[in-house]
Parts: C-alpha cells; sequence; structure tokens
C-alpha cells in the first residue's frame, strides 16, 4: 500500500488534519509515519520514551498495567479513529510511558514526531483544540473505569465488557484469561461465572469464543 494511500486513509479517518492550513498540512504529511503491528506486537513499552503522537487508523490496542505477581489490569482500548491518552500525557509533561501497550488485532497506528506535535500544538488552533478536547474525554473514561473497578461488582465489569467486545452477531472472540485481565481478575473466578451464565442461559461457550444469548438478561447484571 502506497504511503499516499495510507496517507489519504489517516485524513480520512481525522478529518481536521483536512482542515490544517497548506503549511501545517505540509508538516504533517512531511512528518508523519505509519506503523504496522500484527495482533500480539507491543505498541509501547511501560518506562519506554514517548517520541510519537499515536494515532489509531485501524485495528486496536489494549493499554494495561501488570502487577508484580502477574496480574493484568486493564486502562482502557484505542480503536481506529481514537488517540491514546497515555501518549498524549507523556508528550505534554515530558515523561516516560506509565503503562505497556500491545496490539489486539492487526493494527495500524499514524505517528506524528514528538517536534511535528509541539509545533502544531504552538501554531494550530484546530490541533490544539482537538488535542485538548480528547485528551479531557479520555480522561474522563478513565475516572470512570477507577469508579468501576473500585466500586462495581465483578459481575457488573464481566457484563459490561461482552456487551462491549460482542460483535454484530454476539460473538465475543475472547478467551477466559483475556476476559479476566480486561475485568482485572482472575481466570479461573471469570470461567465460574461465565458457566453459570452459560447454564442460565446467558450466553454460550465455545472454545475461544463467548456467544450472548440473552443480551436483555446480560444487560440487566451490568446495571447499578
Amino acid at each position: 500500500m502506497s504511503t499516499r494511500h495510507t496517507i489519504e486513509r489517516w485524513i480520512e479517518r481525522f478529518p481536521l488534519i483536512a482542515g490544517f492550513s497548506a503549511a501545517h498540512l505540509q508538516i504533517a504529511r512531511g512528518t508523519v509515519h505509519f506503523v504496522q503491528l500484527e495482533a500480539g506486537a507491543v505498541a509501547y513499552a511501560l518506562q519506554g520514551p514517548c517520541a510519537n503522537y499515536l494515532m489509531c487508523i485501524d485495528g486496536r490496542t489494549r493499554v494495561f498495567r501488570t502487577s508484580e505477581s502477574g496480574r493484568e489490569m486493564l486502562i482502557y482500548k484505542v480503536g481506529g479513529g481514537d488517540t491514546c491518552v497515555l501518549t498524549t500525557q507523556c508528550l505534554l509533561s515530558g515523561g516516560n510511558f506509565p503503562a505497556e501497550s500491545i496490539a489486539e488485532d492487526r493494527t495500524e497506528l499514524a505517528a506524528l514526531p514528538s517536534d511535528t506535535f509541539r509545533q502544531l500544538m504552538r501554531e494550530s488552533t484546530a490541533f490544539r483544540d482537538f488535542v485538548l478536547d480528547d485528551y479531557t474525554r479520555l480522561l474522563a473514561s478513565l475516572l470512570t473505569l477507577i469508579e468501576e473497578v473500585a466500586f462495581a461488582p465483578l459481575e457488573q465489569r464481566l457484563a459490561r465488557r461482552l456487551l462491549i467486545e460482542a460483535d454484530g452477531q454476539g460473538r465475543v472472540v475472547k478467551t477466559h484469561q483475556q476476559l479476566a485481565s480486561d475485568v482485572g481478575s482472575v481466570r479461573e473466578v471469570v470461567s465460574r461465572m461465565l458457566g453459570e451464565w452459560a447454564d442460565a442461559g446467558l450466553v454460550v461457550l465455545r472454545r475461544g469464543v463467548i456467544e450472548i444469548g440473552d443480551r436483555a438478561a446480560l444487560a440487566a447484571h451490568r446495571m447499578p
């Protein structure tokens, strides 16, 4: 795929770029580079340097922390058309990444070098407004996550995650371990809960796939 075509897809995903002045558009087009990640590849590592502003064109990454015991805690996910709040935070503060990120699917990222990011933040009102508005929205979602982890029972967190992850056919292509990492639990507990829901007809369990059998009943579990 040509760089020109990739740039066009990047602009299509993030329409604000098309509204740049001619000079700023030239800077952005001339410095952006694109990163292709296969599923499982590292987007950035814990305490790694932040050299680029990352914008997801396609695919999805998960941002998480791992405890000393090896237990993962999902912080948030970044999908097509999204940016990464920790990337923004690191570029604004000059620090390193406080978490790590891996690709869940084949993922394509547009990466604006830090110098370009800072120049556009200084000179482009449209870019600055986009970054700050997006940053505010993502911070709000992080606060919601903190509240959920701190106060919501596991069954609410698991039901919500299943409904979010389900495709158009109601299928969640995840292992029990992956779901446990997403909701901040352990596989044994999640498997037991899924087994109870399967017995009640809420879900159907298959190898590597969970099918939602009763969406309304499952949605009732996620309500406070």
